[in-house]
């Protein structure tokens, strides 16, 4: 057995060549990579009959390498990389939880260029494969024991992500990071908001980040077609408005000097971002633009009211009246409606008659409208006695005996029919399984998990209508939604007759935002299947976890709004945890754009720069400028030049705007 003489560096791997000719060991071995806490390895060029093992020695970092085999056996030649142990590490990114968006967040951590170690002790094996393909370091240890995040080079990270599924484990990691390193830079994933303001009073304003928070504005925004987003830049409100172009030119010939940060080409091509004010455009393209709103009146007309948020006013009270006795005919079921019908032709059976055969005791006929009153007396077997069959003609009175026996039955009937109605739709209002079938322009919300209800919350508070469907009625966030007065659905969404009860067709939006992407893709499928013709007007917003799946599911069956939470997530935490602040995230078709503010470093790479240096995908919207007291400066020329301790609000895409931050961080 022979050892590696000595620990790999922190800059790269240690090389060196073991020569050694007995059996049991191994010549030629070139070290090139081995990840942390590994036991075997990625080995080059080895016969596929050896068995080499590695054996990480902690905390030295030595590499030992053995192969069993027979003597006189053939001589093997195995490249082999260690890597040094995160003990030895500096500047890197901790990242504990590796579920869910934590993948997500270590993949853009390393595709821009950061060091990572990820510390989980119940790590899905499929998500290890995932990362085994990166130089990325894995410790299988609890988190929150001090050891843990010692060896994980605590003491030499730049900061620490907790994405772990259970907030009390994150909390727990965060405030004992903390206190091993007050002045670390903390990230921590918490899905209860009073929770999560508390953390932030420890760990630090902006250190508190909740994934259903940060997703839901963009499901509520492709919910409402929404073609305006609000931003707020410093202490000024800016708005991303979208525009259709009317005719062909240059931008700067249609919308001056408003910021263009996108273009989706009217033949369908791939969207432009950020292009220049002197891109010439063909008629019927839409331009998302960026400016105040004075900006925007100033060179756009006034924009028109949504259609749909008008409805209600279109209606006047013989429509809705009308509409409200067809829906309740057709939620009653068909006893009832016989029975009423009956009675119904009873009555006017009996006026007919009485008008014009009964005669009052001065011996005058009665008026129709005395015959109907008669008639109900009879029925409902009042008898006030100011009509009297008594002195009629036996005719007479066997109609009366006729009308009373068949009119009390009737009565009877329809009372019990409509008690039974009347207790059956309260029970089923309680259960949440009534028919929505008064509800227009109303928007159907599928799966009321974290993010299900922070979008209901807000489409509540725009004074929508919405209409929630799930299929577990032991759903803890059920009385969230019924203490808002939204009518709640019980059923299984993959089926056609749980969207009929919601009235699909009459809705104004789908949003299918269950846990389950399976789940998702199969009621988006019946919902579309449902909508027929109606497709286009009616948007189906689709959740989904992973961007790379969204964009399959929007070529391959169409789909115009797929939202990914991890591509909305992750940049968030990625941005806390580098410096980057990140303020808002929204979509120009398939593509999300995010906006962040940047603080520029004194000696920083971009100090002295000017906006023509930074990528072309970049719009730089305003600077706060901190030798004028943060006094905002926009609209901003090419030449505008940072300068150190100025804030730059950027929007781009997350790979561009990460790309400046690292230029930034140039000293």
């Amino acid at each position: 057995m022979s050892a590696w003489p000595g620990p790999a560096t922190r800059s790269g791997s240690s090389r060196g060549t073991i020569t050694s000719g007995p059996p049991n060991s191994v010549t030629n071995a070139t070290c090139m990579s081995v990840p942390f806490a590994s036991r075997i390895s990625r080995f080059r060029d080895c016969p596929t009959s050896s068995a080499l093992e590695v054996n990480w020695r902690q905390p030295a970092g030595g590499l030992r390498l053995s192969t069993p085999r027979s003597p006189g056996g053939p001589t093997m030649v195995c490249s082999v990389t260690a890597v040094a142990g995160p003990e030895t590490l500096t500047g890197h990114i901790i990242v504990c939880g590796l579920h869910s968006v934590g993948l997500r967040i270590v993949e853009q951590l390393h595709a821009a260029g950061e060091r990572v170690v990820v510390v989980d002790d119940d790590p899905d094996p499929r998500l290890l494969r995932v990362i085994g393909a990166w130089p990325v370091l894995h410790l299988a240890a609890g988190a929150e024991r001090e050891t843990t995040l010692m060896q994980a080079g605590l003491d030499g990270a730049a900061a620490l992500v907790c994405v772990d599924p259970s907030d009390v484990r994150n909390l727990e990691i965060a405030l004992l990071a903390r206190r091993l390193r007050p002045a670390l830079r903390v990230v921590v994933q918490c899905r209860n908001l009073a929770v999560g303001r508390a953390v932030a009073r420890v760990t630090g304003p902006g250190s508190v980040l909740d994934v259903a928070t940060l997703t839901a504005p963009a499901f509520v925004d492709a919910c409402l077609s929404g073609r305006s987003h609000r931003l707020e830049v410093g202490t000024e409100q800016f708005r991303v408005l979208e525009q259709a172009v009317p005719s062909s030119g240059t931008l700067r010939e249609h919308f001056g000097d408003l910021a263009p940060i996108a273009v989706v080409p009217a033949d369908g091509s791939a969207v432009q971002i950020c292009p220049g004010r002197d891109l010439a455009v063909q008629a019927g393209a839409r331009v998302v633009l960026v400016g105040t709103q004075h900006e925007l009146d100033e060179r756009l007309p006034a924009t028109q009211p949504e259609p749909h948020r008008a409805i209600g006013a279109r209606l006047n009270a013989v429509q809705v009246t009308w509409r409200y006795l067809a829906s309740f005919a057709r939620e009653t079921d068909r006893g009832l409606r016989t029975a009423v019908a009956a009675l119904v032709a009873l009555g006017v059976l009996s006026t007919l008659v009485l008008s014009l055969a009964f005669r009052d005791s001065a011996g005058h006929h009665i008026s129709p409208l005395s015959a109907l009153y008669f008639t109900s007396e009879t029925v409902t077997t009042v008898g006030y006695g100011d009509y009297s069959f008594a002195s009629s003609s036996p005719w007479m009175r066997v109609w009366a005996i006729a009308l009373l026996i068949l009119g009390a039955t009737l009565v009877t009937i329809v009372y019990a029919l409509l008690t039974n109605l009347l207790v059956s739709r309260r029970i089923e209002q309680s259960l949440g399984r009534q028919q929505i079938t008064r509800m227009r322009g109303h928007i159907i919300l599928i799966g009321l998990g974290s993010v299900g209800l922070r979008v209901l919350e807000m489409l509540v508070e725009d004074g929508e209508q919405v209409v929630v469907l799930d299929r577990d009625e032991n759903n803890r966030y059920l009385a969230n939604a019924r203490a808002m007065d939204v009518p709640v659905i019980i059923a299984d969404s993959t089926t056609p007759g749980a969207l009929t009860s919601a009235n699909v067709r009459s809705a104004r939006a789908v949003a299918v935002l269950t846990d389950a992407d399976l789940a998702n893709i199969e009621t988006s499928l019946a919902a579309d299947e449902l909508l027929g013709e109606l497709r286009d007007q009616v948007p189906v917003v689709l959740r989904v976890f992973d961007r790379q799946l969204a964009q399959t599911i929007e070529t391959s069956f169409g789909f115009r709004n797929v939202r990914s939470t991890s591509a909305l997530a992750a940049p968030w935490f990625v941005g806390a945890a580098l410096g980057l602040d990140i303020l808002s995230t929204f979509y120009v078709e398939s593509v999300p754009l995010l906006l962040g503010r940047l603080s520029i470093a004194t000696a920083g790479g971009l100090q002295g720069r000017t906006m023509l240096d930074l990528s072309a995908r970049i719009r730089v919207i305003a600077i706060s400028r901190a030798k004028q007291n943060g006094r905002l400066e926009y609209p901003l020329r090419r030449e505008a030049v940072f300068e150190g301790g100025d804030q730059a609000y950027l929007i781009g895409p997350y790979e561009e705007l990460l790309g400046v931050l690292h230029r930034d961080q140039r000293v």
